[in-house]
């Protein structure tokens, strides 16, 4: 983990007069691959007249202590990243950090998982596919403060399972988060195990999770037993 932060500068709106130009950016780029993280400060000095600033996590748990410990204004998130659970990770966030610009940088495509990552309160959602002038167009926005999202008032509150999941999804996630196979979760709750792994399937396309320890981190933060 890299820190260059200045943590002398304030929000991002501070002390600006109708004719200042806005602040320079302080950028926290979180991705558990060094190598994707050294090509997007590549990219990013090319802004040069934007980016103030950039710090490096490579865990969930770095960005929540570099955010803690000096605050940023715009985080490049990688939804893959260990201790990152998908959208309700991100809704937490957006909670503790309502002023932080949240630019989601992920290999999932899927639009059901764009729709809740930006529901969950992300201003931007971006492929690994796309190009460096896309990412820098993202930044200029959020430089000039217009947000790629659909304006929308943002959720304050953290997910509870009965607002995002069926019962059933409900019952298939405190089982898979305790590790069941989803044989054992069919023979549980009398379903196919074809049929539960189509629940699970929906629960985590659901909730913009992609792993197994994102499940798993998902239901930890709801207070359900895990294996």
């Amino acid at each position: 983990m890299v820190h260059h932060s200045d943590t002398s500068r304030g929000p991002l709106t501070a002390f600006m007069t109708p004719t200042s130009p806005p602040p320079l950016l302080r950028v926290l780029l979180a991705d558990d691959h060094g190598i994707v993280r050294e090509g997007l400060k590549m990219v990013l000095s090319q802004a040069g007249a934007m980016i103030g600033s950039i710090d490096e996590a490579a865990t969930g748990e770095q960005v929540l202590a570099l955010l803690a410990a000096h605050g940023a204004d715009v985080l490049v998130l990688d939804l893959g990243m260990p201790g990152v659970a998908g959208s309700g990770w991100v809704r937490a966030l957006r909670v503790r950090h309502p002023a932080l610009h949240i630019m989601v940088l992920t290999a999932n495509t899927d639009a059901r998982s764009r729709q809740a990552i930006l529901e969950a309160g992300a201003d931007e959602y971006l492929a690994k596919t796309g190009n460096s002038r896309e990412l820098m167009a993202a930044i200029q926005r959020l430089h000039d403060g217009r947000a790629g999202r659909p304006a929308q008032p943002r959720s304050t509150h953290a997910p509870a399972p009965a607002e995002t999941l069926t019962r059933r999804e409900q019952q298939v996630l405190a089982l898979a988060a305790q590790g069941a196979t989803a044989a054992q979760i069919g023979e549980a709750l009398h379903i196919s195990p074809l049929t539960a792994r189509k629940h699970r399937e929906n629960l985590m396309r659901k909730l913009a999770l992609h792993s197994t320890a994102e499940l798993v981190a998902y239901a930890v933060r709801l207070g359900l037993p895990c294996a």
